[in-house]
């Protein structure tokens, strides 16, 4: 009979920790035993189960090996670089840890974040600044390039309370009103970027300190929260693999404190990245993971699912199922109760929906020929409806009309007097999504040289983009 293996403790140092991600690793591939991995990447069983442990290195070759063996996507070589890269860069493949590693007592914590271990190094220490810094990057260095990592890992030493208590989880509640409103008005650029990333840095440094149990939820739904408007403000001014880590940090934070409504809002932003840069299967795959146990979500929150899902498969061109999914999220908004929404869904109104579902009816109709007229009709509700307050979403919708009037309707100068309007909205933003329709906008103008009027609205579109 098989002696058991030696339980990991993850949170007592990063090397633990990548030990604990190559057990998890070889055990979902399979299982395979250590001897098995071993002869697949060329090294002994035994050197596989001291990395495991944490008492042996593992080179950059050897974690490469390792990703493509046991299919990680990269997850052990990224990780590998902040665990043994910048101390072990020359050491080869060792089958004993180097003199005086030091061993630092921490209390496991059950969750699958972040430990809150009561047994720490004094704080200011160097061992528990380098625990803090790594326990605050360790959950996302599987799904970050490795020089992304430092958007939570400062450079220098912020000031961190030695305990969590009310007074930081309402600071970290008010910070993520602030960017939210400031994103929606303004776009994630510029000052809104800036604010975005000192946020996050000091929500996930929040993460390990100290806290009492019955602060524990709300801290991590806060962080959540928090994670949902800095990667939405960082995906409007494409930073792309920065908003992944913070989506990412919302996730598995609002999955360990068990709520569902910030796990359906993150992986609804997650699915909607995905399908503005190219990956609408991702996207959809996204989409269907925040309606898991829908039952426990609002009927506006399915809405918001089922419009994701429409606007995958718009981009798939999949009429079929683009219309099934506008009917299922026209069915779940019209069951909508505000009284039953968290606070943060309130921006999810008429105009939201309308605008949203409008998007997937748009590629139907411009690329798989389909009616124009459902989408238009959606935009107008759309650009109607939102004031202000969500500049940045009626200056979008203004633009998708444009763009479908021009390239579908039978009046380009109507076009022309919408994209004006447009430009009058998007001239006040610093978003990237929002000059990326105007530059759509611009090539479907570009089908009407003979206009005049074309001619001018293209220049306007080419020098607010440029400015």
């Amino acid at each position: 009979m098989p002696r058991p293996e030696k339980q990991l403790t993850p949170d007592a140092s990063p090397r633990d920790w990548f030990g604990h991600e190559l057990r998890t690793w070889r055990k979902k591939r399979g299982p395979l035993t250590h001897a098995e991995l071993g002869t697949k990447v060329q090294v002994s069983g035994s050197l596989i189960e001291k990395i495991e442990k944490g008492t042996a290195t593992c080179s950059k070759d050897l974690a490469e090996r390792l990703d493509e063996v046991l299919q990680t996507g990269g997850v052990l070589t990224r990780a590998w670089g902040m665990v043994f890269g910048q101390t072990e860069k020359a050491r080869p493949e060792t089958e004993s840890a180097p003199p005086g590693r030091a061993e630092v007592p921490v209390q496991v914590h059950e969750g699958r974040i972040l430990g809150r271990g009561s047994t720490t190094p004094a704080s200011g220490s160097p061992a528990s600044v380098d625990r803090r810094a790594f326990l605050a990057t360790s959950g996302l260095a599987a799904i970050a390039p490795i020089d992304l990592v430092h958007l939570v890992t400062p450079a220098a030493p912020r000031e961190i309370p030695t305990q969590i208590r009310p007074r930081e989880i309402r600071q970290l509640k008010s910070l993520a009103d602030v960017i939210h409103r400031q994103d929606n008005e303004y776009g994630g650029g510029g000052a809104v970027r800036e604010l975005a990333r000192g946020a996050i840095m000091w929500g996930a440094s929040l993460l390990p300190v100290r806290c009492p149990e019955p602060l524990r939820p709300e801290l991590l739904a806060s962080v959540a929260r928090l994670g949902i408007v800095v990667g939405a403000s960082h995906f409007d001014a494409y930073a792309h693999d920065d908003a992944r880590v913070s989506f990412r940090l919302a996730a598995e934070c609002a999955e360990e404190a068990g709520e569902w409504h910030l796990r359906a809002k993150t992986y609804s932003f997650m699915a909607r990245q995905e399908i503005w840069i190219g990956d609408p299967d991702t996207g959809l795959t996204h989409a269907e993971k925040g309606l898991v146990r829908s039952d426990r979500l609002s009927a506006t929150e399915r809405a918001m699912l089922h419009t994701a899902r429409a606007r995958a498969f718009g981009k798939m061109r999949d009429v079929a199922n683009t219309l099934r999914a506008v009917g299922e999220a026209d069915a779940a908004f019209e069951q909508s109760d505000p009284a039953q929404d968290p606070p943060w869904m309130a921006y999810y109104d008429y105009a939201q929906h309308h605008g949203d579902t409008a998007h997937a009816l748009f590629d139907l109709a411009v690329h798989a020929d389909q009616d124009p007229g459902q989408a238009a009709r959606r935009f107008e509700i759309a650009v109607k409806g939102h004031g202000n307050a969500f500049a940045r979403s009626r200056a979008i919708s203004e633009t998708k009309l444009a763009s479908l009037v021009m390239a579908k309707g039978d009046d380009p100068r109507h076009a022309v007097v919408l994209g004006h309007r447009a430009l009058d909205d998007v001239g006040k933003l610093t978003s990237c999504r929002a000059a990326e329709d105007l530059r759509e906008l611009a090539r479907f103008a570009g089908r009407h040289r003979n206009l005049p009027e074309t001619s001018d609205l293209r220049e306007r579109i080419a020098a607010t983009v440029q400015a």
